[in-house]
């Protein structure tokens, strides 16, 4: 078995299934764990992906107005990996490469002939269905040493769960803080998808998003008037710094003081790039980075500075 992923999220669920070893190739995304990162990459962005929120945006609008691809796939580098199956996604296409651009690599490959395992997740049992399907397609269930202890693993993700959900399923809508996830900040996005739900969970009232959807754009003037109990900026990409200088930006724009939010110190930045926005099983740390955020007295799990940090600290 020889595996390409070229998502990260699909990259952690190889390594959770125990099946790391078999990874040959990854996207230039894929970083975790930190063993994985020697593997070929496979995968190219077809814009600059330094810059500012603005400018990242408008380079990706153009290159998707345009009708090409955002990302471009090593074909060559596929033909020398021959790989058994290649992972990737049908969500975003600005995420990874569309599932479209691997079809049509692949039907150019003559060394090998793989099996795409495409995701496209959108709440968690979606997620949790994908692990297993990715499972089931692996055969993990052939190899004894890796089959005894899935089950364990998929037990535990879950058991973290309910340690969360056992303490905040009971709080009343009243006593639940309005929480503005922040997935991008200029144009200024709200999080959708699996992330209102992860809200839910960790006992606040998600703002904008709903569960199941993808990422709305969100004026300004909206988001002041709802005027949030609680905002955490999750950019997909950015890492913790990245986050706290866009944020920052963000802070400045006019009405901003006035915010409930901004008077509490009730702003917070994360790690949206190796957490929130990965579809995988680190979706329950962030649950838990969540939970730390909006109940500190009550939930610590360590996070704090390296997974999310106040805006003003």
């Amino acid at each position: 078995m020889r595996l390409v992923s070229l998502i990260p999220s699909a990259t952690e669920i190889v390594d959770f299934l125990g099946l790391k070893d078999y990874l040959v190739g990854r996207s230039h995304e894929c970083d975790h764990p930190l063993d994985i990162q020697n593997r070929p990459i496979c995968t190219q962005p077809k814009f600059n992906p330094i810059g500012t929120s603005r400018e990242i945006h408008d380079r990706v609008d153009c290159i998707l107005q345009t009708a090409l691809s955002v990302y471009q796939i090593d074909t060559e580098m596929l033909q020398n990996l021959r790989p058994t199956h290649i992972l990737t996604q049908a969500q975003c296409e600005v995420c990874a490469v569309s599932l479209a651009d691997v079809e049509k690599a692949v039907a150019n490959l003559t060394q090998s002939h793989p099996q795409i395992i495409s995701l496209q997740p959108n709440v968690l049992t979606d997620v949790w269905a994908d692990i297993q399907r990715v499972a089931d397609v692996l055969e993990v269930s052939a190899d004894e040493t890796i089959s005894s202890s899935y089950p364990q693993k998929i037990a535990s993700l879950h058991q973290r769960i309910a340690a969360c959900q056992m303490w905040t399923q009971d709080l009343p809508e009243d006593e639940r803080p309005t929480v503005a996830c922040i997935e991008w900040t200029e144009p200024l996005m709200a999080a959708g998808n699996w992330v209102p739900e992860l809200v839910q969970l960790a006992g606040g009232r998600p703002l904008f998003g709903e569960v199941g959807k993808h990422s709305p754009w969100l004026e300004w003037d909206a988001f002041l008037q709802a005027d949030p109990d609680v905002i955490i900026f999750m950019p997909c990409g950015f890492d913790i710094l990245r986050t706290q200088q866009e944020a920052a930006v963000l802070a400045h724009r006019p009405g901003w003081s006035s915010l409930k939010a901004a008077q509490t110190y009730q702003v917070y930045v994360t790690d949206g790039n190796q957490y929130f926005n990965r579809s995988g099983p680190r979706l329950v740390d962030s649950l838990e980075i969540l939970a730390e955020i909006l109940y500190p007295k009550r939930f610590n799990f360590g996070y704090h500075w390296s997974g999310w940090r106040l805006l003003v600290d």
